[in-house]
């Protein structure tokens, strides 16, 4: 028994490790809703302000357009309001950044040939590949700065992974805390040709969907393996412990 669970354990823990190095890398999908390959849909919106409450401070929401967006998430980062400039702004409603790709983008470059990662408040990419780069459109890269104070869509939001189809549908709007001496508002982005600050869409979330994640075999393979290098530990230091085993 124990032979055996030594050559589990030796297999197991390599497979976990490489698993989890590949796991995001980006695969091809069998199939994708039509909408990923288009443009974001925006259009105009006459709505009053309004204002919404979350973590016992009130913010004042100012829609500027109805916005639907499909697209492949890239890169992600959480925010909890207690870190950083969000706590030094007590931004609590800003759930996440969410930075997607869609269109060519999606169908025309090898995504494996980027690195791509948020920061606070931007989405940051880069390649050594020449051709790579030069088939990459800029304009159809967004990062999108994800506001609701629904803790079902907050939840939803923060199952995401790398790679997953998502649809997004909101308002593109202005946002701020409600009755600030100063009437700060944080912006938006309006266009998707812009670029540097004030570049990201800051959208207040309607309606959020995983419509499907992405088919990478070797995140079954970090899940599998990783349970049996557990498994097979724990095993050893219990028969160790116990003078079972030598």
């Amino acid at each position: 028994m124990a032979k055996l669970l030594k050559i589990v354990f030796w297999i197991a823990l390599p497979l976990t490790i490489v698993g989890w190095w590949q796991g995001n890398d980006f695969v091809a999908f069998d199939w994708l809703p039509r909408q990923v390959i288009e443009e974001p849909q925006q259009k105009k919106v006459r709505k009053k302000s309004f204002n919404v409450e979350y973590n016992d401070v009130a913010y004042k929401v100012e829609p500027k357009y109805d916005y639907e967006l499909y697209g492949m998430v890239v890169s992600f980062r959480y925010h909890d309001g207690d870190r950083m400039l969000h706590k030094v702004w007590n931004d609590h409603l800003n759930v996440a950044d969410v930075c997607v790709v869609w269109g060519n983008n999606m169908a025309g470059v090898d995504l494996n040939a980027f690195d791509f990662f948020n920061g606070q408040f931007t989405c940051n990419f880069s390649t050594r590949s020449q051709v790579a780069w030069q088939q990459f459109r800029k304009q159809q890269l967004s990062n999108n700065h994800l506001l609701t104070e629904d803790d079902g869509l907050r939840s939803r939001i923060t199952e995401l992974r790398v790679g997953d189809i998502i649809r997004v549908r909101g308002w593109l709007a202005w946002y701020g805390q409600s009755g600030a001496s100063d009437g700060a508002m944080r912006k938006t982005s309006v266009t998707r040709d812009d670029t540097g600050n004030g570049a990201c869409e800051t959208i207040y979330v309607r309606d959020f969907d995983i419509i499907r994640s992405m088919p990478n075999p070797w995140r079954t393979i970090f899940a599998v393996s990783g349970i049996l290098t557990l498994l097979t530990a724990a095993f050893f230091i219990v028969g160790f412990g116990s003078g079972r085993m030598e």
